[in-house]
């Protein structure tokens, strides 16, 4: 009896439909979450170690926290959320180019980075579960809304591994991993 009672019940649970989640606050999610330890790293590391870098032709550590701040105000252009004109970024890349290799000093790189996250998150407001599978231009090709979005947050936890190891590098360990 037992036997056929713990099937009854295995089967009930197999059998109910899943619990759909929300991609989009997944996504929200996902990006505080790597917001707040990018934010933090750039505050962690001294402003001396942001033209540090590993090689030649290799991105400094300011660069790279410049180049986050730049994409999160290019690529939600392509989700319909124009950049701040301030910024001069448009759909052509080469503006966000100009923009991230500009010079600027620790307190203005954070505070950008800082404006640049919830720029990002305006333009990821404009995706909702229900259009996440429309068709939009994504750098010329034509792509989901549903890829733009995963590449956004994938692409920030790529420069988030990035920025550990040059923290690391100049003797900063990750504030979280204390």
């Amino acid at each position: 009896m037992r036997r056929l009672l713990a099937f009854a019940l295995l089967s009930t649970v197999l059998a109910a439909p899943a619990r759909a989640q929300p991609v989009m606050g997944d996504m929200h999610a996902a990006v505080n979450d790597v917001q707040k330890k990018i934010i933090d790293l750039a505050r962690a590391i001294p402003e001396t170690a942001y033209g540090w870098r590993p090689g030649t032709g290799v991105r400094s550590v300011g660069e790279v926290l410049q180049h986050v701040a730049a994409d999160n105000y290019i690529l939600p252009v392509y989700l319909g959320k124009p950049a701040p004109p301030a910024t001069g970024i448009t759909k052509d890349y080469k503006t966000a180019v100009a923009y991230e290799t500009r010079k600027a000093g620790k307190a203005a790189v954070v505070a950008d980075l800082e404006a640049s996250f919830r720029h990002l998150h305006e333009g990821m407001g404009l995706v909702t579960d229900q259009n996440l599978g429309g068709s939009i231009d994504w750098f010329g090709e034509p792509a989901t809304r549903h890829k733009a979005i995963v590449s956004m947050v994938t692409h920030l936890h790529e420069h988030l591994g990035q920025l550990i190891a040059y923290a690391r590098s100049n003797g900063v360990k990750p504030p979280w991993s204390r």
